[in-house]
């Protein structure tokens, strides 16, 4: 069956009713022969093309052999001449090892010459030993001792001379390099402040004005001295007024709030508890900025704020009439500068200087300015080692380390220095003299001694007089009545001391 006849089949209606529509079917075009005669010449081409083709793998294949054949022969030379040049090193190591056996030998035989000559040696030192052995009837080893012990000797004289000559040398020079230091030291201490010698007093425009401050029946001044804690005296000195009490805060805060109630002339007791309370929240202020520039003075940063406050303080509190950040700014630099020098822990000294005296201004508790002091610091977890400065810088305890020694040396260099300090030795005087009067006054006393500057008073008692429950009921009946007629900075320590001696003789 041909295509036209397949096709036909398919594309044909099955339905002879519905055919009458039918589809004229297109017949592909069968191909047409070619004859005979024009493909023989194309056969020949094919065939010339293929002899030629044939020619030039031949000539390729030729070309490829010739170009084997010579890589061939070029890697026969080179193989060729590595083999003489292997040739030619093998024979120069069979001549190398021959010279290297030969001298191999010439040593055996040199190493065989010295250890014969090393034997001999060794016979004629043992020989020689058991000579000398015998001259000098020892034995080597007890030879040996004897030569080390006079060695010894020697050496132990010419050590101690040395030792010796270098004390010598080193009194002869600490002296002076002490004083290099010190002087130093207190030059890199010189500050900008100078000691001042004031009192709080208030200057008056008129003498009516005492009246307007006493007020009726004294109501003004009993309010003024409540609010402010000090004491007012106006019959002193005429055209002012002045203020007393040993708390240095307290008295500026009546010197600042009696000048601005005289300069605006209502002066109630409404006024004065307001402009009090006034002045004290700005003396607060002025007091952490003085304590943040004195801290930043001497390069101590992020102390606890509480402990900034405090030392703003020292701006209203003198000692002999020492400013107290005068005094803690030039020690601390004369203490930074002799731990320098020295070589110690400068941030220990540093420390322990600017906070040595702030138990000072501690004013809510008993106890000594250096009790205070360590209490508080403790209080806020401050380095033991400063502690330890703050401490014994009055050498209430004994010194310890070589930064309490500084602490406590540029404490007195800046204390002592000439100019620095002032007391008024007639009320000094007055104070020590009323502290054992009022001791001496109890019955049983036999003397009194104010000593520590009037910060203590030792009393000794007769002891047939009193006995020890005696004894210590006298130390606080004599602790209230100093309290009760006393003004004085600090505390008063009270000692009484009851000795008791028996003695006999034996015959």
């Amino acid at each position: 069956m041909d295509l036209f006849t397949t096709f036909s089949k398919v594309f044909s209606p099955k339905d002879n009713q519905a055919g009458k529509r039918k589809k004229k079917v297109e017949r592909f075009p069968r191909p047409k022969k070619e004859a005979p005669q024009q493909i023989a010449p194309q056969i020949g081409e094919i065939e010339a093309r293929a002899r030629e083709i044939i020619i030039d793998a031949k000539d390729e294949a030729l070309r490829i052999r010739r170009a084997a054949e010579d890589e061939v022969r070029k890697m026969r030379e080179e193989s060729s001449a590595r083999e003489q040049q292997l040739l030619r090193a093998e024979a120069h190591l069979e001549e190398r090892q021959t010279l290297i056996n030969r001298q191999q030998d010439e040593n055996n035989q040199i190493k065989a010459r010295i250890d014969a000559e090393h034997q001999e040696i060794e016979e004629v030192r043992k020989k020689a030993i058991a000579k000398l052995e015998e001259i000098a009837k020892l034995s080597k080893d007890q030879a040996k001792e004897e030569l080390f012990d006079r060695l010894d000797k020697e050496l132990s004289e010419e050590m101690a001379k040395r030792i010796r000559d270098a004390e010598e040398k080193a009194k002869e020079e600490v002296e002076e390099k002490s004083r290099e230091i010190l002087v130093e030291g207190m030059r890199h201490g010189a500050t900008d402040y100078v000691a001042e010698y004031t009192v709080s007093t208030v200057k008056l425009p008129d003498e009516e004005m005492k009246g307007r401050i006493i007020g009726k029946e004294g109501r003004n001044i009993r309010s003024f001295e409540r609010a402010t804690g000090v004491d007012v005296d106006l019959d002193e000195t005429p055209g002012e007024v002045r203020l007393s009490s040993f708390d240095s805060i307290r008295r500026e805060v009546a010197r600042v709030t009696l000048t601005r109630l005289i300069a605006d002339g209502r002066i109630q007791p409404s006024r004065i508890e307001e402009f009090v309370e006034k002045t004290q929240r700005e003396l607060e202020r002025t007091m952490f900025e003085e304590g943040k520039r004195l801290c930043h003075e001497v390069k101590v940063y992020n102390l606890p704020r509480e402990l900034v406050q405090m030392l703003g303080r020292f701006k209203y509190r003198f000692s002999y009439g020492q400013n107290m950040i005068a005094h803690t700014l030039e020690e601390t630099k004369i203490g930074v500068s002799l731990a320098q020098e020295v070589g110690v822990n400068v941030n220990t000294v540093r420390l322990g200087c600017l906070l040595h005296d702030i138990g000072k201004v501690v004013t809510d508790e008993e106890g000594s300015h250096v009790e205070l002091g360590v209490k508080l610091l403790k209080k806020y977890q401050i380095p033991q080692m400063v502690i330890d400065t703050v401490e014994q810088h009055h050498e209430d305890v004994p010194i310890s380390t070589v930064e309490a020694a500084i602490v406590y040396i540029a404490d007195a260099i800046s204390g002592s220095r000439p100019g620095a300090r002032y007391e008024d030795y007639e009320e000094y005087v007055k104070r020590l003299t009323k502290l054992e009067e009022i001791a001496t006054s109890f019955p049983g006393v036999k003397e009194a001694y104010a000593i520590q500057a009037g910060r203590e008073i030792r009393v000794l008692v007769n002891p047939q007089d009193l006995s020890d429950t005696a004894t210590e009921k006298l130390a606080h009946d004599l602790k209230l009545k100093i309290e009760k007629e006393m003004t004085y900075p600090g505390t008063v320590k009270v000692t009484v001391i009851r000795e008791v001696r028996a003695s006999d003789v034996a015959k």
